[in-house]
């Protein structure tokens, strides 16, 4: 099944490393007319252009992805650049607050919510009331195993990720028909955010997963590119685990 972008207008948040810019490839090599990608740093962008191979149908934009006013300007001058918003990857997400929940630090934890949770909910409504509502389209959340299940180290982000999860659920009930929204749900995959998760420790993390590998930003965008595209037409509303079957193929502790 061949997934084609035709015609499309794609802006992702934190388009410009790691999952962020495996998805704009994908589009760009699906033929999407448009492929948005921002960041909060310049020369992020600059680099990820070159990466891409920098054309018409690429455009980056510095934006934070929990700021209400570059939401609003962000989804403005896709329309503007390319006439529509027609999907929506809330990828950009952040892990600052690394420690147990009893006693890490509040401000982290503040600023895990802030751009984990709040962040595509204020690009979800900007997408939709400047574009969606009228024209319609796809919204696809980039959440983690972490909103499944519980895990060591990470709470304050896989917390965030469980709002997030439960938010595409919310988003698909009240944006349908009109909107599609779902999420996928990685495990560690091979980009900077989760590198204290795999780096020096790789082939243990892989054996923690029964395809026996960690996941690569490739895996990731395939999924959301899937979900994205009318191959998908009939589903909403799903959190689709992509994790090397961490959380579908593993026996529970003392049956493996």
């Amino acid at each position: 099944m061949e997934i084609r972008f035709d015609g499309k207008v794609a802006l992702i948040t934190g388009g410009s490393r790691g999952i962020g810019e495996a998805i704009a490839a994908l589009f760009l090599e699906s033929g999407a007319e448009g492929v948005v990608i921002t960041s909060r740093k310049e020369e992020n962008l600059e680099e990820a252009a070159e990466r891409l191979g920098e054309s018409d149908r690429l455009f980056p934009m510095a934006a934070r992805a929990d700021d209400p006013e570059d939401a609003a300007r962000g989804v403005a001058r896709t329309i503007a650049r390319f006439g529509s918003c027609d999907i929506l990857i809330n990828n950009a997400g952040t892990n600052p607050a690394a420690g147990p929940l009893a006693t890490v630090d509040l401000g982290a934890v503040e600023k895990t919510w802030l751009v984990n949770q709040m962040g595509p909910l204020l690009w979800s409504r900007e997408a939709w009331n400047q574009s969606m509502a009228e024209t319609g389209g796809a919204i696809v959340n980039v959440a983690s195993v972490g909103a499944i299940q519980p895990g060591p180290v990470v709470g304050a982000y896989n917390v965030s990720k469980a709002a997030l999860a439960h938010l595409t659920r919310q988003l698909a009930l009240e944006l349908a028909p009109r909107v599609r929204v779902n999420a996928v749900a990685p495990s560690v995959v091979r980009t900077r955010l989760s590198r204290m998760l795999w780096d020096g420790i790789e082939e243990a993390t892989a054996a923690a997963h029964p395809l026996n590998r960690i996941g690569e930003p490739d895996d990731v965008a395939a999924a959301v590119g899937f979900l994205a595209s009318d191959a998908a037409s009939w589903i909403t509303g799903i959190v689709l685990p992509v994790d090397g079957g961490a959380t579908g193929a593993s026996a529970p502790a003392g049956m493996g």
